[in-house]
């Protein structure tokens, strides 16, 4: 049983702002802090930097507050009775999330999800859920957050949503105003692989999606994922995959024929299964 008593995503309060609960509510309250701010935890006030959450557990007394400046959060007060909740690693403890606009999302997912009646809400609600707290789980057990962790983040997900883009390590660098050494060390140390390595990785990707669903030529397939020689990109191809671009092709429209995708209704609902 997952029920939202009351959700929000994005409040804004000013900077005197105060919230004290004596006795906590009958529920759950899970906090995520988006600014700096101050809070009571194992009876003293410890001032927490953005991106910091907390689950409160039922009864538990909440105080938060402003730390001088503009304070913002996501929140949620709610009722569970799954184990994903109840044996969450973390209660009445803040603790830093690595990857903060993943978790913003689904608070507003959530929050979307909450004003409808729908017969399918409930279970979307704890799916998300569930989703939710399986990421901020991951937040729990990274020993290895650092002042630049939010950033090389967001910088993995930029290279694998925007191959086109003329990476570099150069450009990396000035992005997160560090030099393109201490990049590097702290990509590799973050992904276990280096950043170039993942812009290969993200184009070629991108490479096989096109090859597969559109009739771009190859030479269009290659600007589209940042290549600007074409003969670098199918010599990259083949490197990565085994065969050339228009092997790769011929080969996923041989499996689609051989094996075409299987329709078939559950619920009143149709979906498609590709062949195997």
């Amino acid at each position: 049983m997952n029920e939202i008593d009351f959700i929000g995503y994005s409040a804004v309060h000013p900077d005197n702002f105060v919230y004290d609960v004596p006795n906590g509510f009958a529920g759950y309250l899970l906090l995520f802090i988006t600014s700096a701010a101050e809070l009571l935890t194992e009876d003293k006030i410890v001032r927490v930097s953005a991106n910091t959450a907390i689950l409160y557990t039922p009864g538990c007394r909440i105080y938060y507050r402003a730390a001088g400046e503009e304070y913002r959060n996501d929140w949620i007060r709610f009722r569970s009775d799954h184990s994903f909740v109840e044996q969450f690693p973390l209660r009445n403890v803040p603790f830093s999330v690595t990857d903060p606009e993943y978790c913003h999302q689904l608070f507003k997912l959530l929050t979307w999800e909450s004003s409808f009646s729908s017969s399918e809400s409930a279970a979307n609600i704890s799916h998300l859920l569930r989703v939710l707290f399986s990421k901020l789980r991951e937040s729990t057990l990274n020993d290895t957050v650092s002042l630049h962790t939010h950033e090389l983040i967001a910088l993995h997900k930029k290279i694998y949503n925007n191959p086109q883009l003329s990476w570099n390590v150069n450009r990396m660098a000035e992005e997160l105003h560090l030099s393109a050494s201490h990049v590097q060390t702290l990509y590799r140390k973050q992904f276990g692989s280096s950043c170039m390595d993942d812009v290969i990785e993200g184009r070629l990707r991108r490479a096989q999606d096109l090859l597969e669903y559109t009739e771009y030529s190859i030479r269009e397939i290659a600007e589209r994922c940042g290549y600007n020689n074409v003969e670098h990109f199918c010599r990259q191809f083949r490197q990565h995959n085994g065969c050339t671009p228009g092997q790769y092709r011929k080969n996923a429209l041989r499996d689609k024929t051989e094996n075409p995708p299987t329709h078939y209704t559950l619920g009143g609902r149709e979906f498609i299964e590709s062949g195997q």
